[in-house]
């Protein structure tokens, strides 16, 4: 954005919007460190106790899975070393958590796992908004 042709209202609220997109940004990129880093770790046991959907796919497959969320969400955060190079692998992992987090719903939905299907309901209400304004040219 060109901040000398803003408003001070417009800054205000395009400084809100960049703010709120970060916090954003980054409870993403905790929650899928997070259950990457569980799937990359726990015995399958676990995993299965935890969620009931590991137990119909390979160790491979969610190990795999892991370490899609963990590269995904690292690459939530790259714009804080540069935006010009940092912004596009934004958007495409936010592209690609909005695809992996609406596979899981209907994954969950279709196994009548009613509870993780609302966090994933919850995760593309956070992720979506991060993926419209972040894709977005700036004006």
């Amino acid at each position: 954005m060109n901040t000398q042709t803003l408003t001070p209202r417009r800054r205000a609220q395009a400084d809100f919007l960049n703010l709120t997109l970060w916090t954003l940004q980054g409870w993403l990129a905790m929650f899928f460190v997070g259950a990457g880093y569980a799937k990359l770790t726990e015995p399958m046991a676990n995993l299965i106790q935890l969620m009931r959907w590991p137990a119909l796919v390979s160790e491979n497959l969610v190990r795999g899975l892991g370490l899609a969320e963990v590269v995904l969400a690292a690459l939530m955060l790259v714009p804080l070393l540069s935006w010009r190079v940092g912004r596009p692998l934004l958007v495409t992992a936010a592209a690609g958590l909005v695809a992996l987090e609406s596979l899981m719903l209907a994954l969950h939905l279709i196994g009548a796992d009613f509870g993780p299907a609302i966090t994933n309901v919850l995760l593309l209400g956070i992720t979506i908004p991060v993926l419209w304004f972040r894709a977005r040219p700036a004006s």
